[in-house]
């Protein structure tokens, strides 16, 4: 008896998984193609922040180490976004690192212009770089970042070189860096990306499979969606799931997931959506290799990567040429079939004239009462939308009037009270001068505590009437940070220097040397104040842009 439920379960569990397989492959691909429909979305997302870094790198008075770290940040958005930008970036840090006279910026560079051409397909020149810097100088980082650029080099070379002797030399080339970069291994954390995929690696160049799959799972599970660390992860288990597993589908999902993860990080350099491409060619589904290949090479356009325009010249033209076929026999199945429905409809058309000539007149007659309850309805739906739009209209009309008549009040009050204390001094001034009492005038004179006094009731001033305009800005904004850097308001109705700064910025004054002025602050305390807020909010990138829009 447990033989044969044995055997049973072993049945249902062969039927029942291809199926659960499938399904997870076939709700997959819906989930890549809403994702490839959301392409320019993330785009503009990754835009967006590269703008927003160089708005930061054009104020004024950036020091060159603030340059370099935000070009930095620049080098980090273009890689596998735009190559030329990334070129351009990176020899722009150099020069700068050459400019601060910096040994680590300079080599940091130097190994990630390397990197860069690595990566595209440019080994001698990748080489050439590599060859000029020496690696005694170079941290455990930089020298790690050194071997691994090398052992990328080599592991290529070695593979499309077709001279049996320069493929061998090549070869050992690439186990002399791979055991160097080994040697880091105790220095790395254990579970750090870098030190997984060496392991794995090392499991993949012994054939050890079941642990370079143990390994990868690892990887999967610390690896986040929506990052290129995910799309390499998920890239290597497609590879392993085909040529270890022999798992044709579990390929096919680790390349969809793989794919998925490049779109929502707006990666151009990409590899996962050409090969499932390829797949599906081979297995004959060529509407969907083509729309893949397609999207994929308006990527490799947009990166201009030559390396990936080559990969993707040698099966483009095989699909595209398919895909026209196909579409040249549908258009002429079409053709007969409509044809065929033609002489249908028109059989159908002469039946149907009969039938509806009788009841034409009734038809005609509900089709203008219809109508005319139809306009009636339109015409309520637009009193209503014209009531509705007044309303509104006179709901924000008074919202404006009041910040007006607040405004207009503040102005004339402060200016008032500005020309009786002009007028008191006039008369102080006078009066030591009449008495003769000119130390006291020059001791007057010489003080700043009545610049120190009016400063203070500006921003007293200040204070009161933003808040009175905006009751809710210090708990919207703090609502923005996280929960160490909420800012803790010691007097009710008082802001604090970072809340004046981002209450101008919230009145539409974002320049750091406008604000500077009115506060009358030094710009780069202006600057380093919106550094040290923006560090500590939620969401770094959209923090200023959120503070406009508080109520």
């Amino acid at each position: 008896m447990t033989i044969y439920k044995t055997l049973l379960l072993a049945i249902l569990f062969n039927v029942v998984n291809p199926i659960y397989a499938s399904n997870e492959l076939d709700s997959l691909i819906v989930k890549l193609e809403h994702e490839m429909a959301k392409r320019d979305i993330y785009d503009q997302a990754k835009e967006q922040r590269i703008t927003n870094l160089k708005v930061l790198f054009s104020e004024p008075n950036v020091s060159l180490e603030n340059q370099y770290f935000l070009t930095k940040k620049l080098i980090n958005e273009y890689e596998y976004y735009s190559f030329d930008s990334t070129l351009y970036y990176i020899e722009e840090n150099l020069a700068i690192a050459k400019k601060i006279g910096n040994s680590y910026f300079i080599n940091e560079s130097t190994l990630r212009l390397a990197k860069l051409l690595a990566t595209s397909g440019r080994y001698d020149e990748s080489i050439k770089l590599l060859e000029d810097i020496s690696s005694k100088n170079l941290s455990d980082e930089l020298i790690r970042e050194y071997y691994s650029t090398y052992k990328r080099c080599y592991s290529e070379l070695r593979t499309i070189s077709t001279v049996k002797n320069i493929s061998e030399k090549y070869n050992k080339l690439y186990y002399v860096y791979k055991d160097s970069l080994n040697a880091q291994i105790s220095k790395l954390d254990p579970n750090s990306d870098l030190y997984l995929k060496l392991i794995e690696q090392n499991y993949r160049d012994v054939y050890d499979n079941k642990k370079a799959l143990e390994i990868n799972t690892k990887r999967l599970s610390l690896a986040k969606m929506g990052t290129r660390d995910f799309a390499m992860v998920a890239f290597d288990r497609s590879y392993m799931s085909y040529e270890i597993e022999g798992n044709r589908i579990n390929q096919k999902k680790y390349l969809i997931l793989s794919a998925i993860s490049d779109i929502q990080a707006s990666v151009k350099d990409n590899a996962s959506m050409s090969n499932l491409a390829v797949i599906l060619f081979e297995e004959g589904d060529v509407d969907k290799a083509h729309n893949y290949i397609s999207f994929t090479f308006e990527d490799a356009k947009f990166y201009n990567s030559k390396l990936r325009f080559l990969d993707i010249s040698n099966v483009l033209p095989v699909i595209a040429k398919s895909y026209e076929i196909k579409n040249v026999k549908q258009n002429n199945r079409l053709k007969k079939q409509i044809i065929f429905i033609s002489i249908l409809s028109l059989i159908l058309a002469l039946a149907l004239f009969f039938i509806f000539k009788q009841f034409n007149k009734i038809k005609l007659g509900r089709e203008h009462l219809k109508t005319a309850n139809l306009q009636l309805k339109d015409l309520n739906e637009q009193l209503n939308n014209s009531n509705n739009d007044l309303k509104r209209l006179y709901n924000e009309l008074s919202a404006v009037d009041t910040i007006k008549e607040q405004y207009v009040g503040t102005f004339l009050n402060l200016y008032s009270e500005y020309i009786d204390k002009l007028d008191n001094y006039r008369k102080n001034v006078r009066k030591y001068i009449v008495t003769n009492k000119t130390n006291d005038l020059l001791e007057l004179v010489k003080s700043k505590n009545i610049v120190d006094d009016e400063l203070k009731l500006f921003y007293t001033n200040f204070d009161k009437s933003f808040l009175h305009i905006y009751p809710n800005f210090i708990e919207g904004f703090n609502e923005l940070l996280k929960d160490e850097g909420k800012i803790v308001i010691k007097k009710e109705n008082t802001l604090t220097v970072e809340l004046r700064i981002f209450a101008l910025i919230r009145l539409g004054i974002v320049n750091s040397s406008k604000i500077s002025k009115i506060l009358r602050y030094s710009v780069n305390t202006i600057y380093n104040y919106r550094v040290k807020v923006r560090n500590n909010a939620k969401d770094r990138e959209e923090f200023e842009d959120m503070v406009k829009k508080i109520m």
